[in-house]
C-alpha cells in the first residue's frame, strides 16, 4: 500500500469505498452508528418537546420557529428547504403556528408574489427559549465527556456529515 492509501482525510473519505465495518450477515441495529444517532435525535426531540410543553410547541413546530428566530429563512419556501419539508407540509405547519399567534405571513411590498414570514412577539418570546433548552439537553447527553472528547466527537460527526453530504451531492448530480 502506498502512503496515499494509508492516509484518510475528509476529502477522500467518500471516494474510498473499501470501509467494510458492517456486514449484512452480522448486522445488528444496536451496533449501528446510524441507528444510535437516530435514537439520540429521537430522544433529544422528545426531551425538547417535553421542555416546550408549557408553550404548546411540538417538535415539528419548534424547529421552524428556531430557524425563523435565527434568521435562516424568511419565506415559506426557504423555511421548507431549511426544515427539509415539502411545500404542503410547511403550509399546514405555518397555518398551525399562525393559529397559535406565533407567526404571521406578510406580503412583500416589493414583490406581491412573495410572502414573508415573521414571528410575532409571542413567537419571538417562545423561540428565544429554544436555544437554552437545546443546550441543556445536549450538555446532559455529554455528561462524563471531557472537553477534548467533546471536540473529538464533533470532529468525527462533522466528518460523517461531510461524507454524507458529498455522497448526496453525487447522487443528485447523477440523477440530472
Amino acid at each position: 500500500m502506498d502512503s496515499k492509501q494509508n492516509s484518510t482525510s475528509c476529502s477522500d473519505a467518500p471516494s474510498n469505498p473499501s470501509a467494510d465495518f458492517y456486514r449484512a450477515e452480522s448486522y445488528s441495529p444496536d451496533d449501528s452508528v446510524g441507528y444510535m444517532m437516530r435514537r439520540i435525535i429521537s430522544l433529544v426531540a422528545q426531551g425538547v418537546e417535553r421542555e416546550l410543553e408549557p408553550s404548546g410547541l411540538t417538535n415539528a413546530q419548534w424547529v421552524p420557529m428556531l430557524k425563523l428566530y435565527m434568521g435562516c429563512a424568511s419565506t415559506a419556501t426557504e423555511l421548507a428547504r431549511q426544515c427539509e419539508l415539502d411545500a404542503g407540509s410547511m403550509t399546514r405547519l405555518l397555518d398551525r403556528l399562525q393559529a397559535k399567534q406565533l407567526c404571521n405571513r406578510v406580503r412583500s411590498s416589493d414583490d406581491r408574489r412573495v410572502v414573508n414570514l415573521e414571528l410575532t412577539d409571542a413567537g419571538r418570546a417562545a423561540a428565544k427559549e429554544i436555544p437554552g433548552i437545546l443546550c441543556s439537553m445536549q450538555n446532559a447527553l455529554l455528561t462524563g465527556f471531557s472537553a477534548e472528547e467533546w471536540q473529538t466527537l464533533k470532529i468525527y460527526v462533522r466528518r460523517m456529515l461531510d461524507t454524507a453530504q458529498t455522497l448526496q451531492a453525487q447522487v443528485e448530480k447523477n440523477d440530472k
